[in-house]
């Protein structure tokens, strides 16, 4: 595993022109001085949406919506390595299938709050997987990660990447436990080229103690609008597209029976996952030629 490169790029300042000595018209430095201040005004017309892109636009949580039953920090909890599964199977080749449809080889992903797994199709090659996440043990045994980085993003959400340098962002069953969606977003916004994509996939399935309490009280349907707002919230990414397979016995509603609620709370879950997706695009959704090798 390699540790982050992080480089930066001088800024390049336009060359002013020479100032000749010479006696000059009366007009021509009012000309030329009316002329720079056009240009400053075009350019800031022209950066003006950019700078725009990415800003959160609203807060989607309340005070009382960020709070987690377990409020001791996440490292902690994450301190141990889990390696198993969070989903059953039919849910992990939903989603694997979804990846092979809408990511593309030879790009640069981003694997937000991993494991030990990421449930990228294993024949596709990509440019470059990093990982990120709460437990080091559990990414260095992640074979599809090229590197990775630890951080807690309910305490810091800088993501120590530069700005568009990633093709593609995925986050597994872990939205829920996210406080500060907002800043997150915004700053997967920043790292996303232009089209790129970002990937949120969940179950009914979470640590229950320490998913959000906008999520633990939430239903399946208000928490896929919640994930839909989070996207909304942020200047600049495209309408958020929706995704949801069902298990073909499972019932309408949720268990809610106490047992069920015992095995939420231990971050399992009987029966078959159902399927839910939210994603949308950076600025623009790229259209792909279908190619045949």
């Amino acid at each position: 595993m390699l540790a982050i490169d992080i480089t930066t790029h001088p800024w390049l300042l336009p060359n002013p022109g020479s100032i000749s000595g010479k006696a000059q018209p009366p007009r021509q430095p009012r000309r030329r001085r009316k002329t720079i201040a056009n240009l400053q005004e075009n350019s800031q017309t022209r950066q003006e949406p950019t700078a725009a892109a990415g800003n959160i636009r609203r807060q989607v949580l309340t005070s009382q919506g960020r709070i987690k039953l377990n409020a001791y920090p996440d490292r902690e909890f994450y301190a141990f390595p889990r390696f198993v599964t969070h989903v059953d199977n039919g849910f992990i080749s939903t989603l694997t299938n979804l990846y092979r449809e809408r990511l593309r080889p030879g790009i640069k992903v981003l694997d937000l709050m991993s494991s030990w797994v990421s449930h990228l199709p294993k024949e596709v090659e990509y440019k470059r997987v990093v990982g990120h996440g709460l437990n080091a043990q559990e990414l260095a045994k992640n074979s599809q990660l090229d590197y990775f980085f630890v951080k807690d993003l309910n305490e810091d959400q800088k993501l120590e990447l530069e700005s568009c340098s990633i093709d593609a962002v995925v986050c597994t069953v872990s939205v829920q436990y996210l406080q500060q969606p907002e800043k997150v977003f915004a700053e997967v916004f920043r790292v996303l080229r232009p089209g790129g994509v970002f990937i949120i996939s969940f179950s009914n399935r979470m640590f229950y103690e320490k998913a959000v309490s906008a999520w633990r009280e939430g239903s399946a349907y208000s928490r896929v609008q919640l994930v839909v707002q989070y996207f909304q919230c942020i200047e600049g990414f495209t309408q958020p597209e929706i995704i949801r397979k069902m298990p073909a016995s499972s019932s309408t509603g949720e268990d809610n029976s106490p047992f069920s609620w015992i095995l939420r709370l231990l971050g399992l879950f009987s029966g078959s996952d159902p399927f839910y997706a939210v994603l949308a695009h950076k600025n623009f959704k790229p259209v792909y030629t279908n190619e045949t090798s």
